[in-house]
Formats: structure tokens, sequence, C-alpha cells
């Protein structure tokens, strides 16, 4: 599947700018276009891939290059005021060749989680490819205005794009690990499990040919039911032969009944385990499994089994499944698309509470007015002001 990848804000920034990376290094060729937008110049002096000249500096005149700090009211009027300059970068892209924009953006913070609605918004009334969002959700211990952000974000992204794919940090991240260090791992998850889903159907110089293919169509229809998608994701080492590795078994001793069996566990780990965002599998509306790997460890009973458990788990009728043989590699793995999804308790605690924090950030306000107003009158109201 051929994407206009655009991140918008520093998350979404370096979520794309990780997905150039993994596209070159894989060979994978997904990424037709990178663009990344920011209000804040050092953020987009940090990527190291997207190219300089799809580096879009929005809000110079309001914010100087130095971001909105976490104000996403604000992100979103300088994207409102700047959508001609964005516009510019990607009149660059060659949408002809394009399957859909995936437009990325962390949700917590004020740049992308404003911006992001917007510009998916202005890229439907003009182009007539999809156009899905990519939101990372922030964690609950982010703080109490990121969580706030996140879901107002939420609310307006996943009604100006077709579908939005969402990754929890509450989910992914790890006691102990640092938040640096914890957003890297996180990225390179985030791209891992969409990298492969993206990749299929896409076939690579001296790639040998999937025996059931998984085009941009199967993908497009699998998230046109639009609201909400999460991906699930399992892989196991295998012992291949020729690979430079040594394996027990030669490509015509492999097992069947052992590849097969490999492949519906996989799938079921994928589909049941940890998701990008946690939910209740029964409340997809369609889906799509996707294995990749060595071609002789793939074959068409195992993923036709592992598509028809996954069509009774989730008690929908459209589930599609196919593979995408993969070179060089000692590992296979399944990749589950859940699209639709409704029952998402994640979603609802976040917008219970950022109602909270939105009363007591409202109350705090009134507080600090009163504390001023008594600091700065007199007792006998004897002062008068300058003006």
């Amino acid at each position: 599947m051929k994407l206009a990848m655009i991140g918008f804000g520093q998350a979404g920034g370096k979520i794309v700018d990780k997905f150039v990376e993994y596209d070159r290094e894989t060979g994978s060729n997904v990424v037709r276009s990178a663009i990344a937008v920011n209000t804040a110049k050092a953020d987009l002096a940090g990527l190291e891939h997207v190219p300089e000249r799809n580096r879009v500096l929005i809000g110079q005149a309001r914010v100087k290059g130095h971001g909105v700090g976490a104000d996403n009211e604000l992100g979103a009027e300088i994207a409102e005021e700047d959508i001609d300059e964005i516009q510019g970068a990607i009149d660059h892209v060659p949408v002809h060749e394009v399957d859909a924009f995936l437009v990325v953006a962390g949700m917590g913070g004020g740049t992308g989680s404003g911006g992001a609605p917007v510009l998916a918004g202005h890229l439907k009334r003009i182009y007539t490819e999809p156009v899905y969002g990519l939101g990372v959700l922030p964690a609950e211990d982010e703080g109490g205005i990121y969580t706030l952000n996140a879901a107002r974000s939420f609310k307006t992204f996943v009604d100006e794009v077709d579908n939005l794919l969402v990754f929890d940090n509450d989910a992914w991240r790890e006691t102990g690990e640092s938040v640096r260090g914890g957003y890297d791992r996180i990225n390179e998850e985030i791209v891992r499990r969409f990298g492969i889903l993206f990749s299929a159907g896409e076939v690579q110089e001296g790639q040998e040919v999937a025996e059931s293919v998984v085009d941009s169509s199967e993908i497009i229809n699998t998230l046109s039911c639009g609201g909400v998608s999460t991906v699930g994701y399992a892989t196991e080492e295998v012992e291949t032969a020729g690979g430079g590795l040594l394996g027990r078994f030669s490509e015509t001793d492999l097992d069947a009944t052992e590849t097969t069996n490999r492949i519906t566990s996989l799938v079921r780990k994928a589909a049941l385990g940890r998701l990008t965002l946690p939910c209740e599998v029964r409340s997809t509306d369609r889906s799509l499994v996707v294995m990749s790997g060595p071609n002789d460890h793939l074959n068409r009973k195992g993923i036709e089994r592992g598509r028809k458990w996954l069509e009774n788990e989730t008690a929908s009728m459209e589930v599609r499944g196919g593979d995408y043989p993969m070179s060089g590699t000692d590992r296979v793995a399944a990749v589950t698309l859940l699209s639709g999804v409704t029952d998402v308790p994640r979603i609802k605690d976040l917008q219970s509470v950022a109602v909270e924090t939105k009363d007591n950030l409202e109350d705090i306000e009134e507080e600090s007015e009163e504390n001023l107003e008594s600091l700065v009158r007199d007792e006998s109201d004897e002062l008068e002001a300058l003006f």
C-alpha cells in the first residue's frame, strides 16, 4: 500500500521519521512521500530521515518557532491559518501513485492534537484518496492537561478521517522506563506493526509472490467501515534452511501440519494479546489478518484457518486474509487489523478523566483570579490603577 505520510507535531514527526527508516531498511517501498509539520523549529531539526525540504514550520508569526505549549486550541488555529504552507509541501506529493494519506500525531500535546484533525479535514475536501489517522494516546501519568487534550482531539480526529488507527501509550509503557527510552521503544513498536500491515501487497524486487495476496484494496475495504481501529501483532522465531541458520528442515521436509498450527496460533496471539488499543474483540466490524515471514513457513491452509478463527472470534462476516513473504528473516509474524471497534474501555476512561480535569481546571482558574484580585487590591480601595 503506497502512502503519503504526514507527521503533525513532535510525536507525529518522529513516528513518520521512523517509518521512513523502516521503509529503507526493509525495502518495502510503502512511504511514497513523507512530510513533517510542526510549530517548534527544534523538533523539525531533530528529524533524521524526513527530507529537509519536506519539513514545514508553521505558526512563526504567532509562536516564533517555539511551539504552542500543549495548547491544542492554538495548534488548531495555527493549522487553519497556515494550511496553505502545508499544502505547498503536499503539492509535491505524486498523488497518482498514492493509495491513501496517513496523518500521524500524538493526541496529548498541542500542535499535533490540534492540527492533525484540521489537516485531515482539509485533505478530505481536496482529494479522493482515503485519509486515515494514526493517533497516539498519552499515558495516564503524563498529566491531566494531556488527557484533556487527547479526549478533545480524539473526538475531533475520528470525525475528520476515514478511519482512525489508535496506539495507546498507557498500554505499552513499562515500569521504571525513562520517558525518552519509553517513547523510542514505543515508536519502534508502532512502526513494526503498521509497517507489516501496510507492506502487504507491495512486491519487492526478487521477492517471492504471496500465495494469497493482500493488496491495498483489501486494506481500504477493511478500513472503509470508519470509526476506530486497533492492530495486534505476534511473532515467533523459526528455523530456516539456507538462510544462514542451522535449520532442522529442508524446504521439502517442512511439516505442513506444524506450519499450519503455527500460523493459527500466531493469529490467536495477535488478536487476543496486546493490541495497539485494547478493546473487546467481538465489537469489531471488519478485520484483516496478514502473515509475514519466510515463504516456506507460510501456507494457504494455515492462513485460511487463522482467518476463519478470527471470523468466529469477532463475529464478523467481513474478514480478509493473506500472506506477505519476506526473505532474509528467521521470524514468522501475524498482524491483525480490527476495524470499527466500539467496545473500548480506555476511551471511556479517557473521556471521564478529561471531563473531571476540565472541571478542576475551571475551578483552579476561578480561584486563581480571586486570589490575584485580593492580592492587588488594597483593603481600603484607595489606590487607583494607571489605566
